[in-house]
């Protein structure tokens, strides 16, 4: 596969030295030839998968439980309008 490192670099927004291309290229080779590796495998009757164990959502079934009164949950408000908070205007 015919790589070329300033095109490269262009598109990602770098500026490399000399040295930089030479040691980037060749890192960048090496990524894309075990790519190659990887896409030479036979694949075939094997079930996709999205994680490599199989996950449970660790979250707690939603309920309502107890809550803040409203005076208790303006208590530390730096400024307040009756039962609301006082926010700085957002345009």
């Amino acid at each position: 596969m015919e790589l070329d490192i300033d095109e490269v670099a262009l598109l990602a927004r770098l500026e490399l030295t000399e040295e930089e291309r030479e040691v980037l290229g060749g890192q960048l080779r090496s990524i894309l030839a075990h790519v190659d590796q990887l896409a030479s495998v036979d694949t075939e009757g094997v079930a996709a998968t999205r994680h490599p164990l199989p996950l449970e959502t660790p979250f707690r079934e939603d309920g309502a439980g107890e809550h803040l009164s409203n005076e208790d949950a303006l208590a530390n408000a730096p400024e307040r309008d009756g039962a609301s908070f006082v926010v700085p205007r957002v345009v």
